[in-house]
């Protein structure tokens, strides 16, 4: 896999089975994203907190399959227990990824390629199993300097979000696994209409009573998969957990809670070994 070492030996997180089993139930895997913007000068808070609805798109490693996607794909050898979601690098919660986060990224230019880390807070309710889902933990930003750039975001990401990646006990599967061709997939799962989301005029920003310009029509469709002002917006977001929790409250009289915590227990030397802990709780 082109990435930097990987620090941690991450086993399978217990409570992915149930997360996906239970997803798979819901009409649209849509879920609330809670990020932090940075507060005002003179705010009495650091952070105000900002939220906003998103659809998963399946495990980082593992796009789920999609018959319309003609995109190249990586071989089965790698997958995860992160969510993604898909984004426009020029909405508000891509920089707040940066600013939020260690690097404390504050400026345009800074939250352009890959990186982020900023903490965040995802909630799904699945109507259909009486199932609260909730996480905390970490969002990174891939975007499509991922296999060629050098600075500290890219780093980051290959760090933090490798490390979290296993290889799958698949048999007789051969090829590199590539960050950008994994972007692709992810970029090809979405439809054209959803393609063309990303060449629209700069989400936000005023009108001033101004028709869009040629390159920035609403409505448009993207086929091509290398199109590249969609391309040059298009971001992949990846979630590393740190806390999830599952409220089951589909029988009143029975409902149960367990909270699943990621700890990394220190090893010899620079590696360490990750591991997930339950609890069950009253709910």
């Amino acid at each position: 896999m082109s990435t930097t070492t990987q620090h941690l030996t991450t086993p399978a997180a217990p409570w992915t089975p149930s997360f996906e089993s239970h997803l798979s139930k819901l009409p649209s895997p849509e879920f609330v994203l809670t990020s932090l913007q940075p507060a005002p000068k003179g705010s009495p808070v650091p952070y105000l907190p900002r939220l906003r609805y998103c659809i998963y798109r399946g495990m980082w490693g593992s796009l789920p399959e999609n018959k319309h996607n003609d995109a190249p794909r990586n071989a089965p050898t790698y997958t995860s227990d992160m969510p993604t979601f898909t984004t426009d690098v020029r909405m508000q919660k891509v920089g707040q990824f940066f600013a939020s986060s260690s690097g404390h990224a504050s400026s345009d230019d800074q939250v352009q390629g890959s990186g982020g880390g900023g903490p965040v807070e995802a909630v799904w309710w699945v109507k259909e199993t009486g199932t609260q889902w909730r996480m905390k933990g970490e969002a990174f930003v891939v975007g499509g300097d991922i296999d060629e750039g050098e600075g500290s975001g890219v780093r980051t990401v290959k760090s933090e979000v490798g490390g979290r990646m296993r290889r799958t006990e698949a048999e007789g599967i051969e090829g590199d696994w590539s960050w950008a061709k994994e972007l692709t997939a992810h970029f090809g799962n979405c439809s054209p209409g959803m393609r063309g989301s990303w060449k629209n005029p700069p989400p936000g920003r005023p009108t001033n009573g101004q028709e869009p310009d040629k390159d920035h029509q609403l409505g448009q469709k993207v086929e091509d998969l290398h199109d590249p002002i969609a391309r040059e917006n298009f971001r992949v977001v990846v979630i590393k957990p740190e806390e999830v929790e599952q409220l089951d409250i589909s029988d009143p009289a029975t409902a149960r809670r367990w909270k699943y915590t990621f700890v990394v227990e220190k090893g010899q030397g620079a590696e360490g070994k990750g591991e997930w802990k339950t609890e069950e709780l009253w709910p």
